[in-house]
Formats: C-alpha cells, structure tokens, sequence
C-alpha cells in the first residue's frame, strides 16, 4: 500500500481497505465475524500500516478490475446501441451502467409487446413508459452520475461519524 507504514491514513484509504474487506467476505476469505471485526479495526486505523496488517493475509489483488477485464475479453456486446458503450473518460461503460440501460431496453420491450398485444394502436401509451424512463436515465449518464446509490457506503459513513 504505501512505502512507509508511518504515514497516517486518510478516510479514503480506511473507505477502500473497508471495500476490500466486503470483497473478501463476499468471496467467502472472510467468516462474518472475522470480517465484523476487520471492518471496526479499519475505520479506527491511524496508518497505512495498520490498514495493511489488517489486509496482510489475504491476497493483493485489486479485486475491482477483475469484472471489467473478464467483460473486456468476451469481446463487443450485441446491444443494440454502440454509443452507450463507447469508452467516456478513459473507460468502458461500468457493470452497474450496462445493467441500468439493459433494464430499460427490457421494460421498454415488454411495455411495446403489451401495446401491440393490447389492440389499440390509436393511443402510444408504451412510448410514456420508455421515454420517461429512458429520458431520466440518459439525464443520469449525461450528468456523469451513478445508476444506483451504494447504501453500504452511507451507512458505513453513518456508524463511522457516530464512532467518532
């Protein structure tokens, strides 16, 4: 992690030894209450030395760039609309982003197939469905926002500031 264990750790450095700890648990490295632990430990580390003791035993891989590289090797996507795909800002479309527009095309499939099911082709009601959504969700990707709120950050923001 660092060249000097000394160096005092920032709340970024405890945020991400805290999501590395949530990867391990989530692998199965990590009993609850090893990982409960842990978790306390990292947000109450003064150091980057005290962060490492607490990941020392488990392996040093970055575990976030391992989704996106396996997505990487499968090749293109057939999704159907290129440009959402298209690298922004030196990356890929994330997991979390490719899952939000899939859960578009989807609903929108789905609302247009009951329109044509429904037999009245006067009223376009599907495209008040698909174009809500689809407006809002492209508002999200313009803005550079993030298709879903990560909870777990939050909450570990509030235990931490109650610790304090």
């Amino acid at each position: 992690m660092a060249s000097d264990p000394r160096i005092r750790a920032s709340d970024a450095d405890r945020d991400r030894t805290a999501a590395l700890l949530r990867e391990h648990h989530a692998a199965g490295r990590l009993t609850a209450e090893e990982f409960n632990e842990r978790l306390d430990k990292a947000y109450a580390a003064k150091t980057l030395g005290d962060l490492d003791q607490l990941l020392s035993d488990l392996p040093g891989i970055d575990l976030y760039h391992l989704p996106d590289h396996s997505v990487e090797r499968r090749g293109p996507t057939g999704f159907g609309l290129p440009w959402l795909l298209a690298p922004r800002g030196g990356g890929g479309i994330s997991p979390a982003w490719r899952a939000a527009w899939g859960s578009w095309a989807t609903v929108s499939l789905v609302a247009f197939l009951a329109w044509l099911l429904s037999g009245h082709p006067g009223s376009l009601w599907f495209l008040w469905v698909a174009g809500v959504y689809g407006i809002v969700l492209c508002g999200r990707w313009v803005s550079g926002g993030s298709p879903q709120r990560d909870r777990s950050r939050d909450r570990d923001r509030r235990d931490r500031r109650r610790r304090g």
